[in-house]
């Protein structure tokens, strides 16, 4: 019998969590942002839930090549675009579009041979510092690819810091406009936080939204806004069972480190799941969980391959008994990731993308 722990793929709450992001901005075409291996949660597991996007965007060639052997005919965007010039061969060659954010790429179409133009989107940084032309400069990399014969249409982007947050995205979004002043061609500006929190504003103007987190049931904006505020349902679920039941007595500890002791008799459950699986190591005693769909809490260190959780407020558990780590229980009930995120002192992302490759993934729809 394989070991007890799943982690299930909710292909209805991704295409749900998608029309959540389009009723956000209904005039806006949407690209549904698969990279990292769809956040964690596999490119081809997410891919019927996600077909109804308008586009997929992603990181990587082996990643675009995968979405292609799906039979996906519509448009990919490389997010980081060309790494090196051989690879606008195979953008070529799969029809990809891709963004430009450095001289270095424009050099490299320059002396790309190619019979079809490309389709690229010309980013900004607009304040994030990390990809884009200076504002300053987005003029003069937009007259040198509007030059080339190897271009043919070209979009704008830029992606903002703060969507999340109370400095919000004005000021970022006024030096956008600015720099692309009567400039033709599509605008793309808005990931989750930006879509789901601002997309409303009248100053912002987009043709494409990138929903990313969004899509796959994590809140952009944690812990101002759950999950449930926006109507996102969770697109992962991790669940594992209880393989033993240890009684303590006041002064037993449990775990390694001795970081939990009992101040009195209780009972806790042993869960088969660990770091190894993806779960992180530094969740604390208190980090919440689901047993048999009732909330609960941790006690003591995670281990590698185990964690442990009291029973104390459940008579009715023991071995064999589910406990959800995050997502959803079969009983309905509904633990988010972004809850066992903060315990950890991080972001549902990360732990979304570090579920482990030994864990069993099934999809429901």
């Amino acid at each position: 019998m394989p070991r007890p722990i799943q982690a299930t793929i909710h292909t209805a709450a991704l295409r749900h969590n998608l029309g959540v992001a389009r009723q956000a901005a209904p005039d806006a075409q949407a690209w549904a942002v698969v990279k990292a291996n769809a956040y964690g949660h596999g490119i081809e597991r997410v891919f019927d839930g996600l077909r109804g996007a308008d586009g997929f965007a992603l990181l990587d060639l082996a990643e675009a090549e995968r979405v292609r052997a799906l039979g996906w005919r519509g448009p990919i965007l490389l997010l980081e675009g060309a790494f090196e010039a051989r690879d606008l061969e195979l953008c070529s060659r799969l029809h990809l579009w891709h963004t430009v954010h450095c001289d270095e790429q424009i050099d490299m179409l320059a002396l790309h041979k190619t019979h079809e133009p490309h389709r690229v989107f010309l980013k900004m940084n607009s304040g994030m510092n990390r990809l884009g032309f200076s504002p300053q400069r987005f003029r003069s990399a937009w007259t040198r690819l509007n030059a080339l014969p190897q271009v043919d249409e070209i979009s704008l982007m830029t992606h903002f810091s703060d969507a999340d947050g109370p400095k919000g995205i004005a000021e970022q979004m006024a030096r956008f406009e600015e720099a692309t002043r009567d400039l033709p061609g599509e605008r793309s500006v808005s990931n989750s936080a930006a879509t789901l929190r601002h997309a409303q504003d009248a100053a912002v103007k987009a043709d494409w939204i990138r929903p990313g987190i969004a899509v796959y049931g994590s809140a952009p904006d944690f812990p101002e806004h759950s999950a449930a505020h926006w109507g996102l349902r969770p697109a992962m679920s991790l669940n594992a069972r209880i393989i033993a039941v240890q009684d303590l007595q006041a002064g037993d500890s449990v775990g390694y480190g001795s970081s939990f002791v009992a101040d009195g008799p209780m009972r806790i459950g042993v869960v088969a799941c660990g770091y190894a699986d993806g779960y992180p190591r530094v969740c604390p005693t208190g980090t919440p969980v689901l047993v048999d769909g009732a909330r609960g809490r941790t006690v003591g260190r995670v281990s590698m391959d185990m964690l442990t959780v009291d029973l104390s407020s459940f008579p009715q558990a023991g071995v064999g008994s589910t406990v959800t780590l995050w997502g959803q229980s079969a009983q309905g009930a509904v633990l988010g990731i972004d809850e066992v995120a903060q315990a950890a002192g991080t972001v549902g992302y990360e732990l979304m993308c570090a579920l482990a490759p030994r864990v069993p993934v099934v999809l429901e729809d």
